[in-house]
This record gives structure tokens, C-alpha cells and sequence, in this order.
């Protein structure tokens, strides 16, 4: 068995799976890892099932010392991570000796980091996730100074080796389905939705990209009763700027949906930093 103390957490390190999915119905969202492609690469590439639970940086990453041997591996956002004079390569896995000391840099393309050790991380699991849940505060908290981590002990299957490393756009275009409240806003609201760019808003974060750019102007301003809500969907507040829901969204809201993003674009949302911009096509 291998434990991990936390030198230094980083801006916000989190303990993420794949999520806590059927309990929308009493208000939990599924939450768990934002990009979650990077985390079911990151635990192939060590042995592990996908949906083990693995470390989620944000903008840069921790500092662990290792007290055990240990097999990590790196994906997602594009870091520069050393152990002493070693480099971490991004999307291989590497092996850690008994007192090493892990220390990964600040985010170069992408936002979000993701490091997966070989067993996974053992952690209380709450309604079956280990997901830290920024909007409830379910799951684990984010990683302090001083935390100690343990791993799993016993073996993973193979080791993946290598992967090919995802390729992370300027100015990424998401695909888009409208509805279910398309029929709320005006025709120009939803041709500016496709034809303008949007720049994701320091406000952002696991919850959802706030974006900034052509108002989007409904044509029913009536209230709108709260009905359910799903990863991707767009809400547009009555000012127009619209809001692009993430791991950690409610699992309702008010605000009308003009469209919602399809699942496999949203590993690309998620690695989106503030100042980026961003378009939808349908």
C-alpha cells in the first residue's frame, strides 16, 4: 500500500471518477471529472478500470511526495511535470520510487490536468462516486497542505504505455442540438448563437463557462417554471449572455435552454481557459 502526502495542492486539485449518475432526481448532480476522456485515458494507461478515482488539477498542479512506489500517468492539459531531475511526460506511465517527490507545473494548452496512479486512490465513496462535487460539497474535499493519499494496493491489469496526445484547439467549434427552449428566443438569437464567437468569462468554473459575447434576445420573456437540466445544456439569463453547463451544474434551473452540446464535445469545453474563445455549429 502506497501513501501520497500533499507538499503543495495547487489552485484547486480535486479527487474526481466518472461520477455519481441516477440521483438528478433528488438533486445530486453526476459531477465527477470534467474532461471525462482524459481521466479514462489517464487509467488506461496505468491498468486501471476508467472510471477509477484519479486527481482533476486546475490551472496547475500539486506537489506529492511519495511514500511508496507508485505508477502515475499525466493527460489533459499540457504541464510541465518533473520527479528531481526527471521529466513527466505528458500520456505515458511512469514509474515512482519510494520517497520522490512529484511536482507538476502550470497549465500550457488546456486548463485541466488529470494523474491517475495504478490501484487508484482509496477514498470514502459517497452515493458510489469518490467525486469531489464543487456545487453540494459532496464527495472529498480539494486537495490541503498536509493531506495524506492512499492507493489501492494489489495489481492493475496492463499498463497501456503510451497514448497519442489529444489535440486542444485555439478556438474550438462544439456541435450543437437546439431546443428544448429554442422556440423562446428570436430567429436573430439563434442565428447569432452559430454565426458569432463567445469568450469564456473569468466566472467560470466545474459548474459551468460563463460566456461573453452577442446578446442572445428571447422572444418570450415569460418566467419560465424549473425543469431538469443536463450536462452541455446552454441556459440564457435575461441578460442574453449565455451560461454552458459542466460536471458540476444544479440539476435544474429556470433559465430557458436555447441548445445543449453534445456529450463528446464536452471533454473539450471543460479544458477551455478564460479569455479563450469559442463557437457552436449545429
Amino acid at each position: 500500500m502506497t501513501t501520497i502526502e500533499v507538499i503543495s495542492p495547487g489552485p484547486l486539485t480535486t479527487i474526481q471518477d466518472l461520477g455519481r449518475a441516477g440521483w438528478a432526481h433528488i438533486g445530486v448532480p453526476r459531477s465527477g471529472a470534467a474532461d471525462r476522456e482524459s481521466l479514462r485515458l489517464a487509467n488506461r494507461l496505468v491498468g486501471n478500470a476508467e472510471g477509477a478515482a484519479a486527481l482533476e488539477t486546475t490551472v496547475a498542479g500539486p506537489q506529492l511526495r511519495f511514500g511508496g512506489a507508485a505508477r502515475l500517468a499525466l493527460t489533459g492539459a499540457q504541464v510541465n511535470a518533473r520527479v528531481g531531475d526527471r521529466v513527466v511526460p505528458m500520456n505515458t506511465a511512469v514509474e515512482i520510487h519510494e520517497g520522490e517527490i512529484l511536482k507538476v507545473g502550470g497549465a500550457k494548452v488546456g486548463l485541466r490536468t488529470y494523474i491517475a496512479f495504478m490501484g487508484g486512490i482509496d477514498v470514502p465513496l459517497v452515493l458510489g462516486s469518490a467525486a469531489t462535487d464543487t456545487l453540494t460539497g459532496l464527495g472529498p474535499p480539494a486537495l490541503r497542505r498536509g493531506d495524506i493519499l492512499t492507493l489501492f494496493g494489489g495489481q492493475a491489469g496492463p499498463s497501456r504505455g503510451v497514448a497519442a496526445p489529444p489535440a486542444m484547439s485555439t478556438q474550438p467549434l462544439l456541435h450543437v442540438i437546439l431546443g428544448p427552449r429554442d422556440d423562446w428566443f428570436t430567429a436573430d438569437a439563434i442565428s447569432r448563437l452559430t454565426a458569432e464567437p463567445f469568450t469564456v468569462t473569468p466566472a467560470s468554473n466545474r459548474v459551468g463557462l460563463r460566456l461573453d459575447g452577442f446578446p442572445l434576445d428571447r422572444a418570450d420573456t415569460d418566467e419560465l417554471p424549473s425543469e431538469g437540466l443536463v450536462p452541455g445544456a446552454i441556459q440564457v439569463p435575461a441578460g442574453g449572455q449565455p451560461i454552458l453547463l459542466l460536471a458540476d451544474h444544479p440539476t435544474t434551473g429556470g433559465y430557458p435552454v436555447i441548445a445543449v452540446v453534445v456529450e463528446s464535445d464536452l471533454p473539450i469545453a471543460a479544458q477551455l481557459r478564460p479569455g479563450q474563445r469559442l463557437r457552436f455549429t449545429l
